[in-house]
């Protein structure tokens, strides 16, 4: 049903658009920075990247205009300042392990601006998200020998769905040309990875035996990004 809702509402933006308004397109891009909850045990903030296409109306003033955009983003989360025992009394730091999973992503949406000065807006943005999952590194972990304790890829689910909610700043720079900052935050509401309880697994950093319950991992992205604003004026004369 989300699906269905996404589809129909980025085609509807689509064709009102380029066929009898004004709007504006571009590129943007930059830091994500993914957080998640292992069996309710956060993780280690994982510092990555994105990119993204879009599209928007432009109506007139600041009414509400209708966005859609689709990227990539590399979402997960780091394992980091972890002491393992090497069995004979002593420890040692093993190095971050990062835990990625690369998500196209599709959203759409609605926009407020409000004027900031005789150049530049500000703006509030918020939709409906709508990820699915290329790859991830979790193969990695199976070739180390810690697929039990770590995530693997079996329990990933390919598809998922969350929010998008974004601020910012909009500025011109020429009469057809503007430059985008903003910064958003991405909650998703299913889960991107669920693995069933009750595996006897090895703790890999002080080697004693667990049971591990149900796993389920939510994704949390907060992305600054930077872009660039083609706009495209649609004007009828008598």
């Amino acid at each position: 049903m989300v699906r269905k809702m996404l589809f129909f509402f980025c085609s509807l933006l689509l064709i009102s658009t380029i066929q009898a308004q004004s709007f504006a397109w571009g590129i943007k891009g930059g830091l994500t920075t993914g957080y998640q909850k292992w069996d309710n045990t956060p993780q280690g903030l994982l510092f990555k990247y994105h990119g993204i296409l879009y599209i928007e109306s432009l109506p007139a003033g600041n009414d509400f205009a209708l966005f859609a955009q689709a990227g990539y983003h590399i979402k997960g989360s780091a394992l980091r300042n972890q002491q393992a025992n090497l069995g004979s009394g002593g420890v040692f730091r093993p190095p971050a392990q990062e835990f990625l999973f690369r998500n196209a992503s599709i959203t759409a949406g609605a926009k407020q601006k409000f004027d900031f000065n005789n150049v530049s807006k500000t703006f509030y943005s918020f939709g409906v998200r709508l990820d699915y999952t290329i790859n991830t590194n979790l193969d990695s972990f199976r070739e180390n020998g810690l697929v039990s304790f770590f995530p693997a890829d079996p329990f990933v689910r390919k598809i998922n769905y969350g929010v998008y909610l974004g601020g910012g700043l909009e500025f011109a720079l020429s009469d057809l040309v503007g430059a985008v900052v903003e910064l958003s935050i991405s909650p998703d509401f299913s889960f991107q990875y669920q693995q069933p309880g009750g595996l006897q697994v090895t703790n890999p950093f002080n080697f004693q035996n667990i049971t591990l319950p149900e796993r389920k991992i939510t994704n949390i992205a907060l992305e600054l990004t930077v872009g660039f604003r083609l706009l495209r004026i649609v004007e009828y004369i008598d």
